[in-house]
């Protein structure tokens, strides 16, 4: 017997790999002699690098970066187990996690260490890149990354000081020093975002507030994002405002696609991609798989829907351990999932099951398997 042990992370509780060893302890006490193989999964947000790293028998690189508001700290990227894709993740340089609550400010935050990142990479050698955008505390429309990648932002021909408070006042977009390594970089953006860069359900309205925008705040910068697309539409002919998936990480998708020839994709796609995830269905008897809440959002693409849709293709089942399950979307659900099981049973708090989750989940992934015996 085989069985594919391939969680996302349980949002605030469990990594991925964490999630991973909880379900694997569990199964292993009902079927000890089955080959067992972990997969934990990711979507392009954070926790991405760890995800293709260990599951491609890749490495970490340590650098030196700036941090959202241009401090120096340290911050990895990977290396796939080819030992030719480098995998970049925004949080690693550019995330809200890196900074305290009350220094968040979109205005004042930079992405500029996410583009030093990338070129740390292109120091490095390589010419294949995944970038996982998930988990920033930027609205700057990449122009931080940009700047670190060459681009200069002017306003009548002085140099700005880049952040999303500087962008309403950029007039001129010199892009003849942007690093030419880029136009030989095969970059895929690993996102679960489709939102457009600008308008109401853009970067700065939908994402702002979790990074600190105030209502005025979230109307500036989308003010700013707006004036920014329509100086790229005149620099570079790529209309970033209505585009898909855009809006992604404080809208550096737009810039990645419209400056440095990016292609957006399915985050999940990419990661089960690069860990080869499908040469391991045909021989699974059943798929174990979680994250913290599987509800209607899962359907519109999230990690476990990638996962269900390449079973579905080898006739495997998928059976669902999660913290919550959105009981509204149950039956939609089932039309992916073989079985659907919640930690929450109505008797813990939430702090509780966060709490208690590699627990809870060894056990529930005990008695689920124990119930198919």
């Amino acid at each position: 017997m085989k069985i594919v042990i391939a969680p996302d992370a349980f949002k605030g509780s469990l990594h991925a790999e964490e999630a991973a060893d909880a379900i694997y302890s569990g199964v292993k006490k009902v079927y000890p002699h089955a080959e067992i193989v972990r997969l934990p999964v990711a979507d392009g947000g954070e926790g991405t690098l760890a995800v293709l790293v260990s599951s491609t028998g890749g490495t970490l690189r340590t650098v030196s970066v700036q941090d959202p508001l241009g401090r120096a700290i340290d911050a990895c990227f990977g290396v796939l187990g080819d030992d030719k894709t480098a995998v970049i993740e925004m949080a690693q340089a550019s995330g809200l996690l890196l900074l305290e609550d009350h220094e968040l400010d979109p205005m004042k935050a930079s992405t500029f260490g996410t583009g030093q990142l990338i070129r740390h990479a292109l120091d490095a050698g390589y010419r294949k890149m995944i970038i996982g955008l998930g988990g920033s505390a930027t609205t700057d429309g990449g122009t931080g990354l940009l700047e670190a990648l060459g681009v200069r932002f002017l306003a009548d021909g002085q140099l700005l000081q880049i952040n999303g408070e500087a962008l309403p006042f950029i007039n001129e977009i010199d892009t003849s020093q942007l690093d030419k390594r880029l136009l030989e970089t095969d970059i895929r953006i690993a996102s679960d975002v489709d939102n457009p860069f600008v308008g109401e359900q853009g970067a700065s309205f939908v994402f702002g507030p979790q990074k600190g925008a105030n209502g005025e705040m979230v109307l500036r910068l989308d003010e700013g994002l707006r004036h920014l697309a329509d100086e790229t539409e005149k620099r570079t002919g790529v209309r970033l405002h209505e585009l898909r998936g855009a809006g992604a990480a404080g809208g550096s998708a737009g810039a990645l696609i419209a400056y440095c020839g990016a292609r957006l994709e399915s985050g999940i796609d990419v990661v089960l991609e690069s860990m080869n995830f499908a040469k391991h269905l045909s021989s699974s008897n059943f798929i174990v798989t979680g994250e913290g809440k599987t509800d209607r959002q899962t359907l519109a693409g999230k990690a476990l829907m990638g996962i269900a849709k390449l079973a579905k293709v080898e006739g495997v089942p998928v059976i669902v351990i999660s913290g919550a399950i959105e009981e509204a979307a149950r039956q939609e659900l089932l039309g992916w999932f073989s079985e659907l099981h919640s930690l929450d049973d109505g008797k813990m708090s939430l702090a509780e099951l966060m709490a208690y989750a590699a627990v809870l989940l060894e056990n529930k992934a005990s008695t689920v398997m124990q119930s198919r015996k």
